[in-house]
């Protein structure tokens, strides 16, 4: 069983800062895919109009999403595909657990799948005595440890071939070497046994084609075309909000999002499905089965704070970017969808002002992911809506409430503002070791756990302005004349240029 950890945001977070090896280990991959997509987005010529251009098409999309869902049900169902609808997580994993019970399905291999994530789908399976193996390598690695995903593309994000090794040595019955290339022949020669085996094909769905029925698979490793041409059945898991409108507009969504990603131009393996096998075909499944989920989903549409939230396709960028993410890791976020996508989505999907008391918090509100993201959703400011949210229902402590009445009243008065400041520097004084402050009490105990704090300066920038601007004026005298004598030569050449034309 994989579930997310029921203690709060701040005690994960502890637990991650804690985690040396976690913390370096998340820190050098995510540099490493920002460094990528820095380097793909630069080559790209035009890169900020495509960005554009994309959000344009989620936009257009998601406002006239029930035309482009209908449009793609009738086209998917005209091309053989059983199309279902699940507008809960419990009725897609039993849409699921129905189609495996009539097919007499006793095991099913997966490609990767957030989606499949957010509904549990595999302790479903499980429940009902039906194997469910991950065959992307990273899932099957947090399947083994029996971990939820820290990343939305790479689920194991924060391991390393040393832990690798030791959980496929007990699969294997065998101490494996921490060799990247012995481990990955252990699992590939596992996982073909399951393919063979496999009574279903489950995926999900990266893009799902309106003009033509079509369902889109990304994917590096090659396992999702092995899940949809080996097994008899498939069924594909789709969020609803999957659609883009004709194969040109996925174009530009094939362009930014391996980019955005990974940093490479191109997925190695893009697959495009329209129904099952024809007669024609020599592989593909007997049966494919399509369950579009809503799961909280349809709550966003007309929200002007949150609708753009369904424009995000699921790129990862905005983990990367984000200077909490690097820190702490996606176990930290206590859900399915972690970094700022995940403080978003999941509050906004299940409508629940307690899950808004910690996971919005979780942000520096810095808009690094803002910058990041393809599509350019302002998930920072969707970060502040959530706390208004919360604050506006009556989400809050005490302390946070008098501590912002006390801001309010310093920072509304410029003169209560100075005496703050000039009170603050003569305590300080009683705080400071090594020329910082290191002590942990009352708001400065998560803080300087951690790091320690600057001490204010001895003088503040609107304090030491005057005599700035007489250094300036002794050394630029008469500037102010001489920039008024040249304007007024200037207009006078115009003035004579004009009389000259007539």
């Amino acid at each position: 069983m994989r579930s997310a950890d029921p203690s709060t945001v701040q005690e994960r977070v502890r637990h991650a800062l804690s985690d040396e090896f976690l913390r370096n280990a998340v820190k050098f991959t995510t540099e490493r895919l920002r460094a990528g997509k820095q380097a793909a987005s630069e080559e790209h010529p035009n890169w900020e109009e495509w960005r554009e251009r994309a959000r344009q098409i989620r936009l257009h999309t998601i406002a006239h999403l029930d035309y482009y869902l209908q449009e793609f049900v009738e086209n998917a169902r005209a091309n053989g595909v059983h199309v279902h609808f699940a507008d809960t997580a419990e009725e897609a994993a039993a849409l699921t657990l129905e189609i495996a019970r009539l097919r007499g399905a006793r095991s099913v291999v997966k490609s990767k799948s957030m989606v499949s994530e957010e509904l549990h789908i595999n302790q479903a399976l499980e429940g009902a005595g039906v194997e469910a193996v991950e065959t992307d390598l990273g899932e099957y690695i947090i399947q083994l440890a029996k971990e939820p995903p820290s990343h939305i593309i790479i689920p194991a994000i924060h391991k390393n071939r040393y832990q690798i090794a030791e959980l496929l040595s007990k699969e294997a019955g065998e101490e494996l070497p921490p060799d990247t290339t012995a481990l990955a022949g252990f699992v590939r020669r596992k996982l073909r046994e399951k393919f063979l085996e496999a009574d279903i094909g489950m995926t999900g769905c990266n893009f799902a084609i309106a003009e033509s029925g079509s369902i889109v698979l990304f994917e590096n490793e090659g396992n999702a075309r092995m899940v949809t041409t080996v097994p008899k059945t498939q069924i594909t898991l789709m969020g609803m909000e999957r659609i883009v409108p004709t194969w040109a507009d996925l174009e530009v969504m094939a362009t930014l999002l391996p980019r955005s990603a990974t940093g490479q131009k191109l997925t190695v393996y893009m697959s495009g499905i329209s129904g099952p096998r024809r007669a024609e075909d020599r592989d593909g499944p007997e049966q494919m089965h399509l369950i579009i989920v809503d799961n909280g989903r349809s709550l966003q549409l007309g929200d002007p704070h949150f609708q753009e939230l369904l424009n995000c396709i699921r790129c990862g960028a905005c983990l990367n970017a984000c200077p909490v993410y690097r820190h702490i890791g996606g176990h930290a976020y206590g859900s399915t969808y972690s970094g700022p996508i995940g403080a978003v989505l999941k509050p906004a999907l299940n409508k629940n002002v307690a899950e808004w008391d910690d996971i919005a918090n979780a942000s520096s509100l810095c808009g690094a992911c803002y910058e990041a993201c393809p599509v350019k959703i302002p998930l920072h400011d969707m970060l502040v809506y959530l706390r208004q949210r919360k604050v506006e229902q009556g989400e809050r402590s005490r302390e946070e409430s008098t501590g912002m009445k006390g801001f309010r009243y310093v920072m509304s008065s410029h003169k209560r503002y100075g005496r703050a400041l000039r009170w603050a520097r003569v305590m300080q004084k009683l705080l400071l070791q090594d020329g910082v402050i290191k002590v942990r009490i009352g708001p400065l105990k998560g803080w300087n756990s951690y790091r320690h704090t600057t001490p204010l300066p001895k003088k503040s920038f609107r304090e030491g302005w005057q005599a700035l601007e007489q250094d300036i004026q002794r050394e630029h005298g008469g500037m102010d004349e001489r920039v008024r004598e040249r304007l007024r030569r200037y207009l006078e050449g115009q003035e004579k240029g004009s009389k000259g034309d007539e």
